[in-house]
């Protein structure tokens, strides 16, 4: 009798303990899906995410407007976004996707990551930036390519792409890797625009003239502002920050009357986003005249709300009157190429 009331109790605690465990598991699994409808994650860059730059802003101002929280999370460089969410389209990880440029609108269309999403508020853009009519990318900010010249150095200003091929600037010239960084991307779009399909004999007499290719854009305009070379790729808006921060004109956007490559930064949904909704609201918001005001002190690019009042500090950064494109549907094979002649 003993034996049999003892098997009796062992099989009802096994029992109670499989179905709890169950009961536990499920809660965990609840609960886990309900915080994560309380959160928002974004995938962006190095400097959008750092002390200076727009990230812990408009981290601040969103959570407070919305109740949401937002997490930034860097995964390098711009084109390192793209990257890691094609890595991750079968288990997305991010629910919006902040950074990719339109150098990259095609290589995105086509890894078909992004949800197409009209934000509230989208009618206050600028109508030359907008990507697409489908608002699969949503304009945040944007700039011109340009040179930044140290008129401290013992080099004269370039006028032109061809002069920095000149013997002068040997060494002289900190670039970024295209493969992993968009100002690099932005680079080699321009030299594109540019020289044609005679883009690779420029690269070739280029090569000399570079001190190094950064992995990004903050690693390249570090080298330059401690004086490790005098040219560095960065944007017309960049003096702007000199004169803001640093109380100095030192530091010039050089104009050149070939041209210039617009970069404009977009983001987006990710399709299958765990948190669509907050995705949603977070697009809303990052065009609202909110977070637009804190693009000109902290991107150091132009605002794409036509309502936002720009600094006095951007008197110094000179306008580029002449905008030049390129297909950037066939700017990686251009990349490789380019790649493989300055190697």
């Amino acid at each position: 009798m003993k034996k049999i009331l003892y098997t009796f109790i062992l099989l009802s605690l096994i029992n109670f303990s499989l179905t709890a465990g169950g009961r536990s598991e499920a809660d965990r699994t609840k609960s886990g899906s309900s915080q994560r409808q309380k959160e928002v994650v974004v995938y962006t860059y190095d400097s959008f995410v750092s002390d200076w730059g727009a990230g812990p802003e408009i981290t601040k101002k969103f959570e407070q407007k919305t109740g949401l929280k937002l997490s930034l999370v860097s995964v390098g460089d711009g084109a390192q976004i793209l990257s890691r969410a094609i890595l991750e389209k079968n288990d997305p990880q991010a629910d919006v996707l902040l950074g990719i440029d339109n150098n990259q609108t095609d290589a995105a269309r086509k890894a078909k990551i992004l949800s197409a999403y009209k934000p509230s508020g989208a009618e206050e853009i600028l109508s030359e930036l907008l990507f697409t009519d489908d608002y699969l990318l949503t304009p945040f900010d944007w700039s011109c390519f340009a040179l930044i010249y140290d008129t401290q150095s013992s080099v004269p200003a370039p006028e032109s792409l061809e002069d920095l091929t000149r013997p002068e600037y040997s060494k002289k010239l900190i670039l970024m890797d295209p493969r992993m960084s968009t100002p690099g991307l932005g680079f080699a779009a321009w030299t594109i625009a540019v020289f044609k399909d005679k883009y690779l004999d420029f690269w070739k007499h280029l090569k000399p003239s570079i001190l190094t290719m950064a992995p990004g854009w903050d690693a390249g305009y570090g080298l330059f502002t401690h004086g490790e070379a005098p040219l560095v790729v960065s944007y017309t808006t960049s003096p702007a920050y000199h004169v803001e921060y640093d109380k100095t004109d030192r530091y010039k956007a050089l104009i050149f009357a070939e041209g210039h490559i617009m970069q404009i930064e977009g983001a987006g949904v990710v399709k299958g986003a765990q948190n669509e909704k907050g995705a949603k609201a977070f697009m809303d918001f990052l065009i609202s005249e909110d977070a637009q005001s804190i693009i000109p002190l902290t991107q150091w690019m132009y605002p794409v709300n036509k309502n936002t009042v720009l600094p006095d500090c951007y008197k110094a950064a000179p306008q580029a009157d002449k905008k030049l494109s390129v297909d950037n549907a066939s700017l990686g094979a251009a990349v490789e190429k380019i790649m493989a002649a300055v190697q």
